[in-house]
């Protein structure tokens, strides 16, 4: 029996947080960062077109992935993109987190998410666009697709 004073207010405090406090909710647990790196340049061996670079992970529950990417605008016109495929069929726009510099580059768009799919995260592969004007004035367009990343989990 809890008699001192102090001794039974730090009791009645640490029984009531337990009961007014909100359980936490579950964290996915994220595998080890896999690198993405595909560079885009025009057919033929002409200019670089975009590069984009960063890492992408899965959560152990195969329904989550994560992924930090950094798109640098190299020399295609209009600005590059990429969109992310997942499963091999559905394809999700990325979402964008903000802009820096780095040597190179006209502009880096930065790319930042924790993406909940709602089902089973089988892989993720990101395709890269960019368009270019060819020395014929032709104006091309290409897209390169990052290797197949897949989930470790399943």
């Amino acid at each position: 029996m809890i008699t001192h004073p102090k001794r039974l207010t730090a009791a009645i405090l640490a029984a009531l947080a337990l009961i007014i406090l909100p359980a936490s909710p579950a964290h996915a647990t994220y595998g080890p960062d896999q690198p993405v790196y595909v560079q885009l340049n025009a057919t033929g061996g002409g200019p670089m077109l975009a590069l984009l670079q960063g890492t992408v992970a899965f959560d152990d529950g195969n329904t989550r992935y994560r992924y930090n990417l950094t798109l640098c605008w190299q020399s295609a016109y209009p600005q590059p993109y990429f969109l992310i495929n997942v499963n091999g069929s559905t394809t999700q726009s990325p979402v964008y987190t903000g802009m820096s510099s780095a040597p190179g580059c006209q502009f880096v768009y930065n790319y930042s998410a924790d993406v909940n799919f709602g089902g089973t995260v089988q892989n993720v592969r990101f395709d890269v666009t960019g368009g270019w004007f060819a020395s014929s004035g032709q104006y091309m367009m290409r897209t390169r697709s990052s290797a197949t990343y897949d989930n470790p989990y399943n």
